[in-house]
């Protein structure tokens, strides 16, 4: 009965390459176990493009790096092992120590496997005792509930990194839609800004111009009264080497003349100074008499 048990659970945790106990076993996405040596060493043999290889079982294809350990696998091996070492050590000490007699009975009060003869000892006298088979039966049942469990727990662990990997391609897609409505938001701002340049250049190269053409029309006007002042001071060095007589008897003359700077000042501000000559009233007449 428990060689049964023990035949049924390993063919659950047999490598299918080695065919052997599986040792750290990892699963792949079809559901089948190996022994991460033996997986790993067909990843590279069985290697067909873009980093994919074949389920030696179900020829499925699958990504090397989707392989994950199978802890619940691992558990129920480490459980076999040990029944397997457990039930070894029962063969040699298959026969009974005192007697010589093979043990086939298992003392409840002791927990311990004795002959028939041990039974009847002063010993054991008066303990429930059971035969080995009832025992083993009982505890194929403990180890079917307890492989059963393991299962189920594997099944929802296999359910929850399903649920994991949708909720990373939701995440995945979530920041994918945020990122894009940020580069859209921005390049709406870009657009609003590049127009608003546009405007206040158009607006400064026309200030430019205006300003320009006034700075052209103010040199024309300072250009006259240079020359209006150029004359003035030629006549008055003509009159001041004349004689006294002619010189005063000169006539007035119908209309003073002056320099007007005023206009050219105010709409320049900038140039005005400290200087004599800009801090003469414009309105004071230079007369010549």
């Amino acid at each position: 009965m428990a060689s049964g048990i023990l035949v049924n659970m390993k063919e659950e945790v047999t490598c299918p390459i080695c065919l052997e106990l599986l040792t750290e076993p990892m699963s792949l996405d079809c559901g089948h176990t190996f022994c991460q040596a033996c997986i790993t060493t067909n990843n590279r043999g069985s290697m067909i493009g873009q980093g994919k290889s074949s389920c030696p079982v179900c020829r499925i294809t699958y990504q090397p790096e989707n392989m994950r350990p199978n802890r619940h696998v691992a558990n129920i091996v480490e459980a076999l092992r040990e029944v397997k070492l457990s039930l070894q050590e029962e063969q040699k000490r298959d026969l009974c120590v005192h007697h010589g007699e093979k043990l086939v009975l298992f003392c409840q009060e002791d927990e311990k496997i004795i002959c028939w003869l041990c039974e009847r000892s002063q010993e054991h006298r008066g303990h429930h005792t059971f035969l080995m088979e009832e025992i083993a039966q009982e505890y194929k049942e403990k180890l079917q509930a307890a492989l059963d469990r393991l299962r189920a727990e594997h099944q929802e662990g296999e359910k929850l990194d399903d649920n994991l990997e949708e909720e990373r391609t939701s995440k995945k897609d979530q920041i994918e839609h945020e990122l894009k409505s940020v580069q859209d938001y921005f390049k709406q701002l870009r657009g609003i800004l590049a127009s608003e340049e546009q405007k206040e250049l158009q607006r400064l190269e026309k200030e430019a111009a205006e300003n320009l053409d006034d700075l052209a029309q103010a040199e024309s006007e300072l250009a006259q009264q240079r020359k209006l002042l150029r004359d003035l001071i030629s006549d008055l060095e003509h009159r001041l080497q004349g004689s006294a007589v002619e010189m005063l008897q000169v006539r007035l003359r119908n209309k003073p003349q002056h320099l007007n700077l005023r206009k050219i000042k105010t709409k320049f501000p900038s140039l005005l100074c400290d200087c004599v000559v800009c801090g003469v009233d414009p309105e004071v007449p230079f007369v010549l008499q």
